[in-house]
């Protein structure tokens, strides 16, 4: 079983305590803290496997901490967010998290959901995929354009991967949350516009007249190289 050195930032005493002691009891190495300053800390000193953020935290809260960590580092990120707070979800993944567990968290489900992000970032293979400039290196985990590195987080290389699966073919979102995130339910699909959105950002020459991933209105998107 897997052991994963998790940082965990929940500044609910009670709920830190027990989502704490769940992941250890599921096999997995966690530190907490209850502040997003103590987490960018953490992080800088010994950086972690991957780090659990609630949206509400005081101070520095669990979204401005991705940003930050995000400018640096492509470290899985998952963050904690009240039910309902659709604004939240959208503006943290729209920061570079990786998903989303809605509280009150069940621990098991916030287990799967690591375990996911965790096999997205070791997921690679040998081959070399060039589409003109844009060249993907699998072996490396390594994105290029025009020469140049693009950085991408683990949960965006392989959505990208993905796509490039099928050139030409639309992919819906349905498809595309059980192959990337391990996700059934469709109402998860922001997880995919909003990386879809990231992605577009760092590999199109223009994101808002994009030539490698397009959008197929009411069905999906689809990769089609110039």
């Amino acid at each position: 079983m897997r052991v994963a050195g998790i940082l965990l930032v929940e500044d609910d005493p009670s709920v830190r305590t027990a989502l704490e002691l769940a992941l250890t009891r599921q096999g997995h190495s966690v530190t907490s803290y209850a502040t997003g300053e103590e987490a960018l800390d953490h992080i800088r000193a010994r950086r972690p496997e991957i780090a659990i953020l609630d949206v509400m935290l005081p101070g520095i809260d669990g979204i401005e901490v991705c940003r930050r960590v995000r400018k640096l580092d492509q470290l899985p990120v998952i963050l904690l967010t009240a039910r309902g707070d659709d604004l939240d979800i959208v503006v943290g993944l729209e920061a570079g998290a990786d998903d989303y567990v809605v509280k009150p968290v069940e621990p098991r489900v916030l287990d799967a959901r690591i375990r996911a992000v965790l096999r997205r970032a070791e997921s690679a293979s040998s081959d070399r995929i060039t589409f003109g400039d844009l060249v993907i290196d699998r072996g490396a985990l390594k994105v290029t354009l025009a020469g140049k590195e693009i950085h991408l987080t683990p949960t965006e290389l392989r959505l990208l991967l993905e796509l490039v699966r099928h050139p030409g073919q639309v992919l819906n979102r349905r498809y595309l949350l059980r192959a990337v995130w391990d996700h059934t339910h469709i109402a998860d699909s922001r997880l995919v516009d909003a990386c879809v959105q990231r992605i577009r950002a760092k590999i199109e020459p223009r994101p808002a007249e994009p030539v490698f991933i397009h959008t197929v209105r009411g069905f999906g998107y689809r990769f089609s190289p110039p």
